[in-house]
């Protein structure tokens, strides 16, 4: 199931207006920030599927009956570039477990690449819900190796991954691999050029929220 945060109006569409505009993207913590905004949307709308239960709080006037998580979901992320949007997850699931896995792009001469998973760290999965932070999914390579690994550590009973933009070919990607994950998306994106950027796209997530990087 794919769902496009941006499809009805609301702040969010603001929020995604500048993190594309190049002329506000010098500005590293509104871009964080903004990140971290779509994120705290989408834990949001992810708390309504969520399974809750009835408990009984004492007042100061008397008992009333509320509502609490019946679980604490694990939220993941993928290093660096998903930081800011986990943290915006983490803001709203703020007892949640987290999971960070290290994943990038290995860049060859001829412009192809490669997908490095190189470290994961992750509670026990098994029977939790999973929630994956990665703000531009592109090809949907790394993400479906990192989907791979956190499966292979234990069986969530549901699975979310939050994008910030998502391209119609990464969403085929994921939906082929692991046709169970729920996508959440600020924003869909069609084409995704040769190198595998996504057009019209942001840029490069990682390096305008903490500047750039030497290719490994």
């Amino acid at each position: 199931m794919i769902t496009n945060l941006s499809e009805h109006h609301s702040l969010l569409q603001v929020w995604m207006r500048a993190l594309r505009d190049v002329a506000l993207q010098n500005d590293r913590a509104r871009f964080r920030r903004n990140l971290e905004r779509i994120g705290e949307i989408a834990a949001f709308e992810i708390s309504k599927s969520l399974p809750y239960e009835e408990i009984t709080v004492q007042t100061p006037m008397g008992e009333c009956t509320c509502y609490a998580l019946s679980q604490q979901p694990v939220v993941a992320t993928i290093l660096r570039a998903g930081l800011p949007l986990h943290q915006g997850v983490m803001n709203f699931f703020d007892e949640a477990d987290a999971a960070f896995i290290a994943a990038y792009r290995r860049h060859k001469r001829d412009g192809s690449f490669e997908i490095a998973q190189q470290y994961l760290t992750a509670p026990n999965l098994n029977d939790r819900d999973l929630i994956l932070a990665d703000p531009m999914l592109a090809t949907g390579a790394s993400l479906a190796l990192s989907l791979d690994v956190l499966k292979a550590t234990g069986k969530p009973s549901s699975i979310h991954v939050v994008s910030a933009i998502a391209c119609t070919e990464g969403i085929d990607l994921i939906m082929r691999r692991h046709p169970e994950v729920h996508i959440w998306a600020g924003a869909i994106d069609e084409e995704l050029t040769a190198r595998g950027y996504i057009v019209p796209g942001l840029g490069d997530a990682g390096d305008l929220s903490f500047g750039p990087k030497t290719q490994a």
